[in-house]
């Protein structure tokens, strides 16, 4: 099934669960249409990295652009009920219509080896420069809220401790 919401009034990512068991969501909303898809935090943070070079090149291409408002609400960035996922994110593009000025972030459903799927899902979501740019330092904040991070090893600390291999394993 694919899925294009154009414009989005909405769109989001955010985390639901304890740090190190989060799972990661992307959302849109156009009026009653909700379409919400899981998502790894690091194509969040990929996807945050790939936007902001974009629009980096884009200001210099089209420098009459206004240029793009990363701010946002909190709670305006929370996640819409009911929480239905329609499919597993395995690539993230994004595109640009220059006639509309509009940004559009493209899902495919992951492809798993033994998949029977033969024409896997889309979703496109439109949105201006200023709500992809939000949706990614939003992104971001919600991926820096997981486990700290060991100053030594670079691995995420758990609740209950970590191993750490720069350490001889002793656990901290």
């Amino acid at each position: 099934m694919d899925y294009d919401l154009r414009p989005v009034d909405q769109i989001t990512t955010d985390a639901i669960g304890p740090p190190g068991k989060r799972v990661f969501y992307l959302q849109a909303r156009k009026g009653d249409d909700l379409v919400t898809l899981i998502i790894e935090k690091a194509q969040v943070q990929s996807l945050a990295v790939g936007v902001e070079e974009f629009l980096d090149d884009l200001a210099v291409r089209r420098p009459d652009l206004e240029a793009a408002d990363d701010s946002y609400l909190e709670a305006d960035m929370k996640l819409d009920k009911p929480i239905d996922p329609a499919f597993r994110v395995g690539q993230l593009g994004i595109g640009y219509d220059e006639d509309a000025d509009m940004m559009v972030l493209v899902a495919r459903e992951i492809q798993l080896e033994d998949s029977q799927v033969e024409n896997p899902a889309v979703a496109r979501f439109w949105c201006s420069r200023s709500q992809i740019r939000s949706l990614c330092a939003w992104g971001l904040e919600v991926a820096q809220r997981g486990r700290p991070i060991c100053g030594n090893c670079g691995q995420p600390i758990d609740p209950e401790g970590h191993f750490c291999p720069k350490r001889n394993g002793h656990k901290h």
